[in-house]
């Protein structure tokens, strides 16, 4: 058994996917989690405090708390918070030092806690593991309008550098953290993300789009994300004008926040004649996404880049064909032919031309969708747990000089 400091400073698994900032990141560190406290390891979760009349601590269960430090403004944007990291970092010690518990490893998720986990490490002399999830230069290269700062950058490197441990969800991501950050090969481990198979799983369609007040006979195409350049919505649209076989586009993702950027993707489909066919709903709650999965027939994932791509292993979990950029994680995470498409990046024609293809052939979405199914089976929570903990118990193994741990199913 562990005592593990998860750190997650500028989002906390209580928010809400799909909208600013919130997304497979927080469902990964919930989920995760979540196994971690089966296998009899105890769980806090440090995030920055958004709200000034939030709790200081959340119990998710009897193992695992979400402990939220104020370090700046609470409305303070991601950009600005590199600054306050040594506050957010002496706040962490500060309640450890009120509550008295004892942590065997740090893991940190994202850049920004890989540098606040740096800091509690060499306070601690515990190992530090980090998940990264996006890298700056990965996105730089997939996106020219919206360019990542030198100062993250650096940053990460410096944190792939000197952390004991890395884990990351492709081959990919693993390359390009060796050959352009610096990472030691030995040092960097593949983990996949998960997918609960029990909640996101195959329902009768007919019934589904019944209870969401769906149509019944129009083919749906799904969008599941947030509302971001980087998510590639307008590529999507373009597609969906470009289609000989009529459609509903379905985008799932954002808020009151993202009004702005929702006009403006309305004002592009009213210019291609097809804002009659799109709706944009809300982020739902994850537990109501299979619903959604289910009620269409096909899911589109046109991001310019992702680090895994979990919206397609959920879709792929409900047996939904998808249709999915060939970029970063997405290329290990669909198979192409097999459990969906892959096709190039920011090319509205070529995703017409398979979406085309899968809303006139219900054969063909039905293989495709029975496959994918069977590929998620090998992403389920429990197996990537196990391959985490292999990492922990390696760690603290070798820092505490005894062999720790056996997995506890």
């Amino acid at each position: 058994m562990c005592n593990i400091a998860v750190i997650s400073v500028h989002t906390s698994p209580l928010g809400q996917p799909g909208t600013r900032d919130t997304g497979g990141m927080n469902v990964y560190i919930r989920e995760l989690s979540r196994q971690m406290g089966r296998r009899a390891h105890t769980i806090d979760i440090f995030t920055r405090r958004t709200n000034p009349r939030s709790p200081e601590i959340t119990v998710i269960d009897d193992r695992t708390r979400v402990i939220q430090i104020a370090a700046g403004r609470p409305d303070a944007q991601k950009a600005s918070l590199a600054s306050q990291l040594p506050g957010f970092a002496e706040g962490i010690l500060e309640f450890q030092a009120r509550h008295g518990r004892e942590y065997d490893l740090v893991h940190s998720h994202y850049w920004l806690s890989g540098v606040a986990g740096r800091a509690l490490k060499n306070v601690w002399d515990v190992p530090h593991v980090i998940m990264f999830h996006t890298l700056a230069e990965a996105k730089n290269r997939h996106n020219s309008s919206e360019r990542e700062p030198l100062y993250r950058i650096k940053g990460e490197q410096d944190v792939a550098q000197h952390s004991d441990h890395i884990i990351c969800a492709s081959e990919g991501e693993k390359s390009m953290l060796m050959d352009v950050y610096g990472a030691p090969a030995h040092r960097v481990t593949i983990v996949p993300c998960g997918v609960d198979t029990l909640r996101f799983r195959p329902m009768k369609r007919h019934r589904v789009r019944c209870r969401l007040g769906l149509p019944e006979d129009l083919p749906i195409i799904l969008f599941v994300g947030r509302i971001e350049p980087l998510k590639g919505i307008d590529v999507l649209i373009r597609a969906t004008a470009q289609l000989e076989t009529p459609a509903r586009l379905l985008v799932i993702g954002g808020d009151a926040n993202d009004s702005d950027r929702k006009a403006e993707l309305l004002v592009l489909a009213e210019e291609l004649g097809v804002a009659g066919r799109l709706s944009f709903l809300n982020a739902v709650p994850h537990s109501d996404l299979p619903l959604y999965y289910n009620a269409a027939d096909v899911c589109v994932v046109p991001s310019y880049y992702e680090s895994f791509g979990l919206v397609a292993l959920e879709a792929m979990a409900c047996g939904v064909p998808v249709v999915a950029s060939r970029v970063g994680g997405l290329k290990e995470t669909v198979q192409d032919g097999r459990t969906g498409y892959l096709v190039p990046w920011r090319c509205p024609e070529r995703f017409a031309e398979r979406l085309d293809l899968l809303l006139r052939n219900e054969q063909l979405r039905r293989s495709l969708g029975r496959e994918g199914r069977a590929a998620a089976g090998r992403f389920r929570w429990p197996e990537v747990a196990t391959r985490v903990e292999d990492v922990y118990h390696e760690l603290v193994s070798q820092w505490r000089g005894v062999a720790v741990g056996a997995h506890v199913a």
